[in-house]
């Protein structure tokens, strides 16, 4: 069952079930999920965009070499990834990536406001 695709809907309840995150509307009705404030490590319904989120600097070209998935507009600089739906990976994975977009910016916060927010 790893296999099975996410909606929107399940990305965006993943998201928020993560330490610390938080999401607003911004742009325009663009569900944003952030941690500390305003530190985003996923944005949801860009239009043309659809899901993007952080990947790790040596996982970036890999992930834009596979099918459906694409540099994100405006973010590519910064290692993010965006993809339409249906997603173009399982559960699994998609879960994998987000949890680690999210660790990703928690790891550049100052020490005092990682607490309670890194992984195990």
């Amino acid at each position: 069952m790893s296999e099975r695709r996410m909606s929107p809907e399940q990305v965006a309840a993943f998201c928020l079930s993560l330490p610390g995150a938080r999401e607003d509307y911004k742009w325009g009705g663009i569900r944003v999920f952030s941690v500390a404030g305003n530190k985003m490590f996923a944005v949801l319904d860009l239009p043309g965009a659809g899901l993007m989120f952080k990947v790790a600097d040596e996982l970036f070209l890999g992930y834009c070499d596979r099918p459906r998935v694409r540099p994100a507009p405006y973010l590519a600089r910064a290692r993010w990834i965006s993809m339409l739906p249906p997603y173009p990976m399982g559960r699994e994975e998609l879960t994998d990536l987000l949890q680690r977009s999210h660790q990703l910016v928690v790891r550049r916060l100052p020490k005092r406001l990682q607490v309670g927010l890194l992984a195990d």
